[in-house]
């Protein structure tokens, strides 16, 4: 049988009812953080977004940040495919673990895994795995699914690949395997992170800042270089240098940074926060 991998943060980092998640969701587009209004589907769009990073905190603190993101992606049309990329915060599986069958359950449906791209992805780079047990705990790529099943319904499927190893060569070979894989699909790659973890909000805004410009710039390099001179901790390194190496390989010359915020601009206390930052890149 299929496999089904229920949801794990439904009622922790996002509501657990179908009707709350929506309402949810709304309220992160509309929110004075976000984009101040809700998405509809260009259905005329031309398609120029080959990715986004988006955070993946619960959706209270960083969700408005992320709905930007998300609503750029709609302006922008439909996606047929979406592989999403996440940091393994359990420390269970394998190094690099993609699954291949079956869906991904969240209080508002399920989401169907793309099992021909992920076949072509596992071939095309060979240190990816299948591998179920990574995903079984890890919220970093579940956090995402209800803001495209907003958007896409069932119309659309993902593959998901889970980031153990997040070294430099890692990430940029994954993205020289997700573009070859997917230069002639109908696809998306989205980059799940956070930025700087539990510093006070004017230190995390200068270490964001610095790591953002090289993002912006698709600098790989020195996007790791700011990483460990500035200490930033940010979670999934890996996948948005992957997902840099991707779009650089489409055609991609720069990243636009659509907002940075953090979590005491949620909670006006400034004194220990968590960055979150919404990013869109596009073709050329």
């Amino acid at each position: 049988m299929p496999v089904l991998r229920r949801a794990v943060v439904a009622g922790s980092f996002y509501e657990g009812k179908p009707e709350a998640l929506r309402a949810q969701v709304e309220a992160c587009f509309l929110h004075r953080l976000g984009p101040g209004k809700l998405p509809t589907i260009n259905s005329a769009g031309s398609r120029q977004v080959l990715g986004l990073v988006c955070p993946h905190a619960g959706y209270a603190y960083s969700g408005p940040v992320a709905a930007n993101a998300y609503f750029s992606l709609a302006q922008d049309g439909k996606p047929d495919t979406i592989v999403i990329l996440g940091p393994n915060h359990t420390g269970y599986g394998n190094p690099l673990s993609a699954m291949r069958e079956g869906a991904w359950q969240t209080p508002m449906g399920n989401a169907p895994i793309d099992s021909e791209v992920a076949d072509d992805i596992a071939e095309k780079i060979g240190i990816v795995d299948f591998d179920e047990v990574a995903h079984r705990h890890e919220h970093s790529i579940e956090v995402q699914l209800p803001f495209l099943q907003y958007l896409y319904g069932n119309a659309f499927k993902f593959v998901p690949i889970c980031f153990l190893m997040q070294d430099l060569e890692t990430a940029m070979e994954v993205g020289r395997g997700l573009a070859e894989v997917l230069a002639n699909r109908n696809a998306v790659v989205i980059a799940s992170s956070d930025f700087t973890h539990y510093e006070p909000q004017a230190r995390v805004d200068k270490k964001d800042s610095d790591a953002l410009k090289a993002v912006e710039a698709l600098d790989e390099k020195k996007f790791y270089e700011v990483l460990e001179d500035e200490n930033v901790s940010a979670c999934g390194y890996a996948p948005i240098a992957a997902l840099m190496t991707y779009a650089k390989a489409l055609g991609a010359k720069k990243a636009e940074v659509l907002t940075h915020k953090t979590s005491g601009d949620i909670t006006d206390d400034k004194s220990s926060v968590v960055g979150y930052a919404a990013v869109i890149i596009k073709k050329a």
